[in-house]
């Protein structure tokens, strides 16, 4: 089939949202929080931002929706086109390597970085008053074996996080997709799966929402591969999912603080339910660009596309690069220019490194999930030969 190179790019942004996000909570913390004990502005713009669309910018909840949507929809697109349940069984057990090594290699990184005394953000926290947020990360004795074990397993079954914050995120990547491998495998040819796939969706939102993400995607790529006449009708009545884009872009941009939004454009909505909104609002945009060839072709243009190549690595080390790089250079030209001018420049510099580690690690790094996956295959073949 051919690849939906928007799709890509629509990770991509989905993890420089990440990135954004964090940045932002580290340097301008009450644009999330909303409070004016964390401005660090004369004018508290930051916090006017917050209450706008434009927080959706660096709305991490918003990101993290929109990522576990996309990559729900591509886990099983190849097989409903093929309807080749052995493909099925291979990203199966695939899975586990193809996540594992790049988050082993990550956290010996910052292993190394913590016990060289490299992260500073306790320090940068308390003059960006973002003690509450960026303070606590990464402050103890790190330990191999600890490293380890969250690598190797806690993350994937616990989304166990002290080392790369991120990481919180592994269970619904690891599990939710195992769980969409099945339930295609057993249900992915009866015509009443809708319904299964309903079922699948109320337990996610009863147990953990984010599930639902995963969930989400996976039904979409269902009705999208298998549904040609339901996509064309939704292609020619081009308001529909103009209508569909829209709102999902409304939705997502729903303040990730939850707090009360009286007065502004999201004071209709109730505010206990931001990551509800978040990811509807993913599915919207997702069902939106689906039937819009226009944005298609926006999103799966060249830079876009970039970032989706190295959305999984710009994932795992913006973090440790904003903790030690951003940190550092924060603490070393603070007091000799504005702080306005201190942050632009420190994001500029952050931006480039993160893309430029990004590429590399895409480049050399990746690549090693592959190899080990095609040296597992060759020894189980080997095997069966025998």
């Amino acid at each position: 089939m051919k690849k939906l190179d928007y799709i890509d790019g629509l990770k991509g942004i989905g993890a420089l949202m990440v990135f954004f996000c964090h940045f932002v909570f580290a340097f301008y913390y009450a644009a999330y929080s909303l409070t004016g004990d964390a401005v660090n502005t004369n004018s508290g713009i930051e916090i006017t931002i917050g209450k706008t669309p434009l927080n959706l910018l660096y709305s991490g909840n918003s990101a993290v929706c929109l990522f576990l949507v996309f990559s729900g929809f591509v886990l099983c697109l190849s097989y409903f086109h093929t309807r080749d349940k052995g493909r099925l069984k291979s990203a199966a057990w695939k899975r586990y390597f193809r996540l594992m090594p790049m988050i082993l290699m990550i956290n010996t990184l910052i292993f190394v970085l913590m016990s060289l005394g490299c992260y500073r953000n306790d320090e940068a926290a308390i003059l960006t008053k973002s003690t509450v947020w960026f303070a606590g990360f990464n402050q103890f004795q790190p330990n191999f074996l600890q490293m380890l074990g969250e690598s190797l397993a806690g993350c994937f079954l616990f989304g166990t996080n002290n080392y790369n914050g991120v990481l919180w995120t592994i269970p619904y990547l690891f599990s939710g997709a195992l769980v969409v491998y099945l339930a295609a495998y057993l249900v992915g040819e009866n015509p009443f799966r809708y319904v299964v796939y309903l079922v699948m969706l109320l337990a996610a939102v009863k147990t953990d929402i984010y599930f639902a993400g995963i969930f989400l995607g996976f039904a979409a790529s269902d009705f999208f591969c298998t549904r040609q006449k339901g996509m064309e009708l939704w292609r020619r009545f081009w308001l529909l999912p103009l209508g569909s884009f829209v709102l999902g872009v409304y939705l997502l941009s729903y303040p990730s603080i939850g707090s009360d939004m009286s007065g502004t454009i999201y004071g209709i909505l109730p505010s206990a339910y931001t990551t509800l909104y978040h990811l509807a609002g993913a599915a919207l945009l997702l069902a939106g660009v689906l039937g819009l060839p226009g944005l298609q072709r926006f999103f799966g243009a060249k830079p876009f596309r970039f970032l989706g190549k190295v959305s999984y690595s710009l994932y795992l080390l913006h973090f440790p690069v904003i903790a030690t790089f951003s940190c550092w250079l924060f603490l070393s030209l603070y007091g000799k220019m504005s702080y306005g001018l201190l942050t632009a420049l420190d994001f500029v510099c952050t931006l480039a490194l993160v893309l430029i580690l990004s590429a590399l690690s895409r480049k050399y790094l990746e690549p090693v999930s592959g190899r080990l996956t095609a040296g597992i295959s060759k020894t189980f073949a080997g095997r069966k030969k025998e």
